[in-house]
């Protein structure tokens, strides 16, 4: 039987060179949307935590979305293409966008997943050429006379550690396939990413942070990095 070849990809620091949730809540601080000081003081120490492999996914979502939330979709939406002119589109690589192209080209089926929230991240997947994407999906306000806006709660499991693996296993299932039935190969540079890294036919280690490039020395990973 052949196999359905899937071409996986973290987004922050693996497929573009910072951390859009970072980066999209330091551009609110411009529109006034958010206390420069303390913002930045609380966004630091949440980026700290992912970074040390203990965030609250939960907290840093209703963090990382209250603006959005305050402002409205109008607003939001607004901000959100000026940031992707400002801030996300000067900052894709060309190697980077060729490695998604390759995969492509070479009938892989590719699929971004990320532990981003979907707001930030669709567009960039859109800029990217990749319909698939697994993000943070968020809750609306759905209730009868509710605003349909987002509440700044996650929907469903979240796509990040161990939930990556769940999320990828729905999608699987979502697409009539078993794990049995495709080929992997996972980019990421977070040690977060370490249960589907592991999961994957072909893990790569890419851009990878301090503690992920030892385990991947170590277990004889391939190395990429794209950045450098």
């Amino acid at each position: 039987m052949t196999k359905t070849k899937l071409a996986l990809f973290d987004l922050d620091h693996t497929l573009i060179p910072f951390d859009s949730d970072y980066s999209w809540g330091e551009f609110t601080i411009g529109l006034g949307w958010n206390e420069a000081e303390d913002f930045k003081r609380q966004n630091d120490a949440f980026y700290a935590q992912y970074k040390a492999g203990t965030l609250d996914i939960h907290a840093y979502c209703r963090f990382a979305t209250a603006a959005v939330c305050r402002q409205g979709p109008e607003k939001s939406l607004a901000a959100h293409a000026q940031y992707m002119q400002q801030v996300v589109l000067p900052g894709i690589q060309p190697q980077a966008l060729k490695l998604v192209q390759d995969h492509q080209a070479a009938g892989d089926t590719v699929v971004i997943i990320t532990a981003t929230n979907e707001f930030v991240t669709r567009p960039i997947a859109k800029a990217f050429g990749v319909p698939e994407l697994l993000a943070i999906d968020l809750e609306r306000d759905e209730r009868e006379g509710g605003s349909g806006w987002y509440t700044g709660e996650i929907r469903g499991v979240p796509s990040f550690r161990e939930g990556k693996v769940t999320r990828m296993d729905q999608w699987l299932a979502e697409h009539g396939l078993g794990w049995d039935q495709v080929h992997t190969t996972f980019y990421s540079d977070s040690i977060n990413d370490v249960p589907l890294l592991e999961k994957a036919d072909v893990p790569v280690a890419t851009n990878p942070d301090e503690r992920l490039r030892a385990l991947a020395t170590a277990r004889q990973w391939r190395i990429l990095d794209l950045f450098a």
